[in-house]
């Protein structure tokens, strides 16, 4: 794959459950794995993409915004954006995409509730998501 050509490797990796998140270039995200049924949207390509067996660009930005940090838990993922802005997408059983419900994310979507928030790091975990703020 061109992502891991010696000329241009991922600056970030994130490894799940069933899948790897990438950051390459100038910020841009990646990802590929093959998730299960109950999980649509695990790779942030949106409907009906269940499976990438090789990274693969994600087809949404964050906001234009280049990504600095990722992870990946079990069934989802999280990306820091340099402005400071925090985007999640995959499984949202237990609230763990930090929207509010527990809905599912198809493509990576803005986290509101840290609007404001000087995040730091980023942690997925099995069924939770952690944002540490410099506060």
């Amino acid at each position: 794959s061109a992502l891991l050509r010696e000329s241009n490797p991922p600056a970030r990796v994130a490894a799940g459950e069933h899948h790897s998140v990438f950051i390459v270039g100038e910020g841009r995200l990646s990802s590929c794995g093959c998730a299960p049924q109950h999980v649509p949207g695990l790779l942030g390509h949106g409907e009906g993409v269940t499976r990438l067996n090789t990274p693969t660009r994600l087809p949404s930005t964050l906001g234009a915004e280049r990504a600095v940090s990722v992870s990946a838990g079990g069934f989802h993922s999280l990306a820091l954006a340099a402005n400071g802005a925090v985007w999640s997408w995959g499984n949202g059983s237990y609230g763990k995409l930090g929207h509010g419900d527990m809905q599912g994310q198809l493509l990576p979507k803005k986290i509101e509730a840290l609007t404001g928030q000087r995040v730091v790091a980023l942690s997925a975990g099995w069924q939770h998501s952690l944002a540490l703020t410099a506060d």
